[in-house]
């Protein structure tokens, strides 16, 4: 039994925080103050001692760069929990953060955004991960669901919209009507597996081994799929796998084009084949309305021509799309009560095992 007067106490008395926990970054939103953490999701520990020695950007300045009893590790693969009690430690510290200098009662109440199409298993280890750092009350959103929020679309209305949201770990597919996924995908093509790519390209074409930060920041400067109207370039050092020793070269777009044009390709045939499953009407009203990207992937310079031209379908990028998720839960925890029917709220509630 719910009583009205204990829920607004709850609410003024208690914290009510946002959290997108990406496999790439993890953004905490708290109720009132909008966005004020946005952390890569990598935690550094000493295996001698056991204790945890950076979280977050201080963590990530340290990959590839440790020695052998200190091992920065990213906690979250392919948008789910791979390391417990990590992910654990870097909830706790991202919630004590989010709190710190306040008085407040009650426990702070979490909503979280995670992959949609995730198993039970999958969502109980966010929920207890998120309940054991210090949360009182534990919500599960589905992040394309959170991200078409963030973005302001008509989710309730007798409307189609498509939401393609590309993080770090997973890029996910959703047709979204009357506050419900109509039709989704989830696959593991998204911002890692395209370093990976660059990675796997540079080591075939130059015989040059490059690290997953240096191929995030190939990516982030001169990855286009579609040329450009000038040639993009960049030097880029790495370990020549011939001499051992150091080797610099020079990259271009086309490099990065050839390297992720499968990648590309297989996300595109999916959201392809959600299209061809989606009902009639629906697929009227995404023709008319356009499909909305959001997800650092929707930074990639000429992906959302490229996929407008593939589909015939108008393609929108979201205002800042890195946060739209983060934005979605904030506005999910502004009115929680009307928005109660997308969560997943309990055991019975969780989407079947697949």
């Amino acid at each position: 039994m719910k009583f009205p007067g204990l829920e607004n106490l709850r609410r003024f008395f208690s914290h009510d925080i946002g959290i997108d926990l990406g496999t790439a970054n993890t953004l905490v939103y708290l109720r009132g103050k909008g966005i004020i953490i946005n952390e890569p999701s990598v935690v550094a520990i000493n295996q001698k001692t056991g204790q945890v020695v950076a979280i977050g950007t201080e963590a990530r300045a340290m990959l590839g760069r440790t020695p052998e009893h200190i091992l920065a590790i990213k906690p979250l693969v392919d948008g789910v929990i791979s390391d417990f009690e990590t992910t654990e430690e870097m909830i706790s510290y991202l919630l004590g953060r989010a709190t710190a200098g306040s008085n407040k009662i009650f426990s702070p109440r979490v909503i979280v955004g995670v992959p949609s199409g995730i198993t039970n298993v999958e969502i109980r280890a966010v929920r207890d991960a998120t309940r054991n750092a210090g949360a009182g009350e534990v919500h599960i959103i589905e992040e394309p669901m959170a991200a078409a929020i963030g973005m302001r679309l008509p989710i309730h209305e007798p409307v189609g919209n498509m939401v393609i949201d590309i993080g770090g770990g997973t890029s996910d597919i959703a047709i979204i009507s009357l506050g419900g996924v109509v039709k989704s995908k989830n696959l593991h093509i998204a911002g890692d597996k395209f370093n990976l790519d660059i990675i796997a390209y540079v080591r075939n074409q130059f015989k040059v081994l490059l690290g997953e930060k240096t191929a995030e920041t190939i990516k982030t400067f001169i990855g286009s799929v579609l040329p450009t109207h000038a040639p993009l370039e960049m030097p880029v050092k790495g370990r020549d796998l011939v001499t051992g020793l150091p080797k610099e070269i020079i990259l271009t777009d086309t490099d990065v084009r050839d390297a992720l044009s499968q990648s590309i390709e297989n996300l595109i045939e999916t959201i392809i084949e959600v299209l061809e499953s989606t009902p009639p009407e629906i697929l009227s009203d995404i023709m008319h309305r356009g499909v909305y990207l959001s997800g650092g992937g929707a930074l990639i310079k000429g992906l959302a021509e490229l996929i407008e031209r593939e589909l015939n379908i108008p393609v929108h990028i979201a205002t800042d799309p890195l946060t739209a998720v983060a934005r979605g839960t904030g506005i999910v925890l502004e009115d929680l009560e009307n928005f109660r029917d997308i969560l997943i709220e309990n055991e019975s509630e969780l989407p079947p095992k697949k």
